[in-house]
């Protein structure tokens, strides 16, 4: 097996050979300081230059950019439209038909941005079909597609099941909605990609130089040899964001974990999984799973392990349990992976919020402090559309995105620890019971609405 970094991450650092990283070790100035390196920052960092071409933007990351979820994700640019009734109870019909348009531009964006700019991250839009897999799960995406189709838009194809069995070659789908927008990228190519082009614009980007301390009256960020006193400060922490106190209950870190094939491009061929579409199925401990490049099958599972009282350490690292469990689970939803080795397996940390929704708002300060985060496992194209926002928020701009309904802040909490802990294992083990259950019998209520019906009451709580 690889060691924890991911497949994606050992390619893409391999293409670079010999790209210096930079740590932070003096004091600097910067009208703009952004706390991550990922996706949030690093398109945050290019729309701020795009804004205004003279600003002085200055990233610091704790480890390498790329090398937290941005750099290890299953690589599904997808829009929001499945989120869409819920994106309308977040912010309103208006501004939530709006951000799922944004989000269908997002994915051609990231498209167009890798075009121009010569980053090659395999971009291949080849649409997402958001499958079933049991009885109990057909029509899961019923509300989303009627939601969709009752305001004019038309993001889905319903197929039946010999058409979805055809298109991925596996008989265990019993139905799916097609999404032809949806994209797939390497994601570590990505992020280091939009690196690249971060540094190329102006932007200074110090790796392996972590926020220790934020003075939310100066505007500094502290680092251990330096620090960054800035006009604003942006917080791009992903579920590192559970340290901020106004965060903590409002973003919860759970465990994504994948697994990656051998190249098997013959058998994919024979298999008829030839379209290079993502696919995920309707459970909540969702299986998600692509085709590669080189014609292996990287494939994750959502929801595993937790974070008692935020903290995100090596818990959330490759598990020898979870790969064994994934490589069967595996082999049941892609048959033509059968007898092919698994070569590489990797985990870490997600950031999840009550909705499944990211939240993006400002801190109590006296030095302007905007944050954003809660992708909940759909981070790749969203994260270019909040960039938006935190950049004309950064920059204090009256525009569409600084006043944006989905710029408002935390929206729910969490329960306090050890509830939230103690809850969440409850729940999960429930989940985890009930989905083997349908695995096996294909035949228990929806997996959609397991959470909400086995969770504790007032497990979830809205702030408003």
């Amino acid at each position: 097996m690889a060691g924890p970094r991911s497949l994606w991450l050992q390619e893409a650092l391999r293409a670079e050979d010999g790209v210096e990283s930079q740590e932070l070790l003096e004091d600097v100035p910067a009208d703009v300081c952004i706390v991550g390196g990922g996706y949030t920052g690093l398109w945050t960092a290019l729309r701020i230059k795009e804004l205004e071409p003279d600003a002085e933007v200055v990233v610091v990351e704790q480890d390498i950019c790329g090398g937290g979820p941005s750099g290890r994700n299953g690589g599904f640019a997808l829009t929001w439209w499945s989120k869409i009734p819920t994106l309308i109870k977040r912010v309103g019909e208006e501004e939530a038909l709006r951000l799922a348009k944004a989000s269908e531009q997002a994915v051609e964006e990231i498209g167009a941005f890798c075009e121009r700019e010569g980053v090659d991250a395999h971009f291949h839009q080849g649409g997402w079909l958001w499958t079933a897999t049991a009885p109990a799960q057909v029509g899961a995406w019923q509300s989303s597609v009627e939601t969709a189709e009752a305001h004019g838009a038309h993001p889905y194809e319903l197929l039946s099941a010999d058409e979805v069995q055809e298109r991925t070659g596996s008989p265990i789908h019993l139905g799916a909605a097609y999404e032809k927008t949806a994209a797939i990228v390497q994601p570590a190519l990505l992020a280091r990609g939009l690196r690249r082009v971060a540094i190329e614009r102006g932007v200074k980007i110090f790796e392996r130089t972590a926020m220790v301390e934020l003075d939310r009256e100066e505007g500094v960020v502290g680092t251990p040899s330096g620090s960054v006193r800035a006009e604003a400060i942006v917080l791009a922490l992903n579920a590192w964001a559970t340290k901020i106190p106004e965060l903590a209950r409002a973003v919860v870190a759970v465990s994504s974990d994948m697994v990656a094939t051998a190249p098997m491009p013959e058998k994919l061929d024979e298999s008829g999984w030839t379209g290079g579409e993502a696919i995920s199925d309707c459970r909540l401990l969702v299986h998600y799973y692509r085709p590669t490049k080189d014609g292996r099958v990287a494939f994750g599972r959502g929801g595993g392990r937790l974070a008692f009282g935020g903290r995100v350490n090596s818990n959330f690292d490759y598990n020898g349990r979870q790969t064994r469990e994934l490589e069967e689970e595996l082999v049941n939803l892609v048959p033509a992976a059968s007898g092919v080795p698994v070569t590489h397996a990797w985990g870490g940390p997600i950031d999840r919020t009550t909705d499944g929704l990211p939240i993006v708002g400002a801190l109590p300060a006296r030095a302007r402090i905007v944050y954003g985060t809660g992708y909940s496992g759909n981070g790749v194209a969203p994260s270019l559309t909040v960039a938006k926002i935190l950049a004309s928020s950064a920059l204090r701009r009256d525009d569409e995105w600084a006043g944006s309904e989905l710029n408002s802040g935390v929206c729910g909490t969490f329960p306090p620890e050890p509830i939230r802990f103690v809850g969440g294992l409850v729940v999960r083990g429930a989940v985890r019971r009930k989905e083997s259950r349908e695995d096996r019998n294909r035949s228990v209520d929806p997996v959609t609405k397991a959470l909400a019906g086995l969770a504790p009451q007032g497990f979830f709580r809205r702030t408003r």
